[in-house]
C-alpha cells in the first residue's frame, strides 16, 4: 500500500512558479497466512534387478542297512569301523518272566433301590402378547385391546 506524503513547504500558498511539489511515497508491509488444502498422493515404487549368485553346493548321502544278529551278549559292544563302514550296535533288553494266575481280590456288588422326594426350584418361561393401539389424528381413547 502506498502512502503519499507531502511536505508543507511544497504545498500551500507559498509556492511560486519556480517551485515544484514532489510527492513522497512510503510502502507498508502486511504479512498474513492462509490455509492451503491440497491433495497429495504418495506411492512407492520397487525396482527389481536380477543378478546371478554363484555358490558351491556339496551333498553327501549315506546308505543304512540293517543286519539282524539276534545273539545274546553279556555287555554292549562298542561302535566300530570296518572298511569305511561304521557299525552301530542296536541293543534290546528282554525281560524273562514266569507267568502264574493268581486271584488277587474279589469285588462284591450289591444293588439297592431308594426313593426320595425332593423340591427343586425350576424356572418356567411363558410368553404373552400385548397389543397396543396407536391413536390416529389425536384419537387417544383406549390404548390397550
Amino acid at each position: 500500500m502506498a502512502k503519499h506524503l507531502q511536505d508543507s513547504r511544497f504545498t500551500g500558498s507559498n509556492t511560486s512558479a519556480d517551485e515544484e511539489a514532489i510527492p513522497l511515497a512510503e510502502e507498508e508491509l502486511r504479512v498474513g497466512k492462509r490455509e492451503v488444502t491440497d491433495k497429495v498422493r504418495v506411492r512407492t515404487v520397487t525396482d527389481v534387478e536380477t543378478e546371478l549368485a554363484h555358490a558351491s553346493l556339496m551333498s553327501e548321502s549315506v546308505d543304512v542297512s540293517r543286519v539282524p544278529i539276534n545273539r545274546v551278549v553279556e555287555q554292549a559292544p562298542e561302535v566300530r569301523t570296518e572298511n569305511d563302514v561304521t557299525i552301530v550296535p542296536v541293543l534290546e533288553e528282554v525281560l524273562v518272566v514266569e507267568k502264574r494266575l493268581v486271584l488277587k481280590e474279589e469285588l462284591h456288588i450289591r444293588r439297592g433301590v431308594e426313593t426320595e422326594d425332593v423340591d427343586v426350584p425350576v424356572e418356567l418361561r411363558k410368553q404373552r402378547a400385548v397389543v397396543e393401539r396407536i391413536p390416529i389424528d389425536g384419537d387417544e381413547s383406549d390404548n390397550t385391546a
